[in-house]
């Protein structure tokens, strides 16, 4: 049974940081691509980045870029996103997802790509 969980959000200023971990089991974590999405109050679920099995090729959200940093360790089967820069728009519930198959392209973008999903952990930015 794949189990996706996800760690390291709370509340934060604007212009702070914060580094979310999901911790993957029950598959063989580094054959797979890896995102996070978020979902604020009221809004559909949105894309915010992703990363290749190898970790050698990554995509990101106009909104994110240059701010988020996505990352993995397959030793530790866990997938990170850095956050800088935070702004009161961030708020959201943020999901981490293992893809489907064993690819990665630029439809990773979407979240019809993945099939396993964490409960999620909220983030709250003030300003």
């Amino acid at each position: 049974q794949v189990q996706l969980v996800e760690s390291g959000g709370g509340l934060v200023q604007a212009g702070g940081s914060l580094r979310l971990s999901c911790a993957a089991s029950g598959r063989t974590f580094s054959r797979y691509g890896m995102a996070w999405f978020r979902q604020a109050a009221g809004k559909e679920r949105a894309f915010v980045a992703a990363i290749s099995w190898s970790g050698s090729t990554s995509y990101y959200g106009d909104s994110v870029k240059g701010r988020f940093t996505i990352s993995r360790d397959n030793a530790k089967n866990t997938v990170y996103l850095q956050m800088n820069s935070l702004k009161p728009e961030d708020t959201a519930v943020y999901y981490c997802a293992s893809a489907r198959r064993d690819e990665f392209y630029s439809d990773a973008k979407r979240s019809a790509f993945y099939d396993y999903w964490g409960q999620g952990t909220q983030v709250t930015v003030s300003s």
